[in-house]
């Protein structure tokens, strides 16, 4: 039997898990699992590259104690953040997408090239923090002038593992810089903005070979984990999806980018995939949640039995900027609420009914954007395995919900490791 490692990295957590075919799906061994957060330096939220590097070795040693004989590995991360390298070495800190620095920048880009331009061009939903953003922020502050080469997280850390400097497609439609029809960095767009274009690389396809480490062959899968995950996810066309991860990603698999008013007013974004375009809404997911655990100490399972319990329903609009970073999830929640003293539970109940409204907003206005109508949901990710979501987003969206309680990510960058090894 061959072996395959596929090497998650969320942001809140990374896991290495071996992977092998039956002839009848994929069967996972989870061998490794480390924590990941931001961290503040100088006022500035961070990711620490170096740590995740020695997990990710550490991992590996792991895998192949247990497995002697692994065919290939690949990294997948989420999206946007990035490593800038001056030769080998990193321009510190690498900055993290929650980060506040690219709130000047927005309006600066916008007025070298308006939103409506961009959209034209990429198909990508506007985020303060898309990479565009934060590159340009690089350029005002000065960290792009010793520059020689930019890399998205999961091709920074291939790099430290095999030396080789590549590109990956669905990742870097993240981002902004991608044409969307011509599924290249888009020149005139980067020349427009005042980038340098000795940055941007050509684009490679999940599935090119990039080098080896420890005797494993290091290959590209769909580096951005949702790309991964909806590739891993058992979808039809009678399906839309949802990525239920600390971000939710609601939408659809097309054959060929939306870049209409409508997609762009509605806020869709065209991701690259493998082989198709992701047409998803980037919404509020479990971060909310991540974050009420953490301070309250309640496993999730006790959280989602407790909110349960309540009979609060008063809900509120999760997407609001005051979430994104809040070092007192509960204190944001109650105050956006408008209540004085609050239960855990009832919070959790507004929270989880939220989670839900939003998901039933999100599909009202996908199927307004394509015209059409599909009757499941496959929900993958974190939130599959929460029961009391699962009920309350069928009973909101009226659909039909598949839960894939499995790591979809996982499955979907092993399913493209073992498609280039044929």
């Amino acid at each position: 039997m061959k072996y395959y490692l596929a090497i998650d990295i969320g942001a809140s957590s990374g896991r290495h898990i071996v992977g092998s075919s039956d002839g009848v799906g994929i069967i996972t061994d989870e061998v490794y699992r480390f924590p990941n957060g931001v961290v503040a330096v100088d006022g500035h939220l961070t990711w620490d590259t170096d740590a995740l590097l020695l997990h990710i070795r550490r991992g590996i040693d792991a895998a192949l104690e247990k497995y002697p004989q692994i065919e290939s590995l690949s990294i997948d991360t989420w999206g946007v953040d990035y490593v800038l390298l001056n030769g080998g070495v990193q321009v510190a800190p690498c900055y993290a997408y929650r980060d506040s620095r690219t709130s000047a920048a927005v309006e600066k880009v916008h007025s070298k090239v308006p939103f409506g331009e961009l959209y034209a061009h990429t198909g990508i939903q506007f985020q303060p923090f898309n990479t565009l953003y934060q590159l340009y922020a690089d350029k005002e502050s000065g960290r792009l002038e010793n520059a020689s080469d930019f890399l998205m997280m999961p091709e920074y850390f291939i790099y430290r593992l095999t030396g080789v400097k590549l590109h990956e497609y669905t990742n870097a439609t993240t981002g902004g810089l991608v044409n969307a029809r011509t599924r290249t960095y888009d020149r005139e767009l980067i020349a427009s903005l005042g980038l340098p274009q000795k940055l941007f690389g050509e684009l490679s396809a999940p599935g090119t070979y990039a080098g080896e480490y420890k005797g494993i062959k290091v290959v590209l899968c769909a580096t951005h984990d949702t790309a991964s995950a909806v590739e891993g996810m058992p979808l039809g066309k009678d399906c839309f999806f949802l990525s239920s991860g600390t971000w939710s990603l609601l939408g659809a698999v097309i054959d060929s980018p939306r870049t209409d008013a409508l997609s762009r007013e509605l806020n869709f974004t065209n991701e690259g995939g493998v082989g198709y375009i992701r047409y998803l809404k980037n919404i509020m997911g479990l971060w909310i949640i991540q974050n009420l655990q953490k301070q309250t100490g309640y496993s999730f399972a006790e959280m989602a039995d407790m909110a349960r319990s309540s009979r609060y329903e008063k809900t509120f609009d999760v997407d609001l900027p005051r979430f994104l970073s809040s070092s007192d999830m509960r204190a944001e929640v109650v105050g956006e609420l408008g209540e004085g003293a609050l239960s855990d539970a009832d919070v959790f109940n507004s929270v989880y009914r939220s989670l839900a409204q939003s998901y039933a907003r999100a599909i009202a206005d996908l199927e307004r954007a394509l015209g059409e109508k599909r009757p499941a949901l496959v929900i993958a990710g974190g939130g599959a395995k929460n029961g009391y979501l699962n009920e309350l987003t069928r009973d909101l969206t009226g659909k039909v919900v598949r839960a894939y309680p499995v790591e979809a990510t996982a499955i979907g960058n092993l399913k493209v490791q073992m498609e280039a090894a044929k």
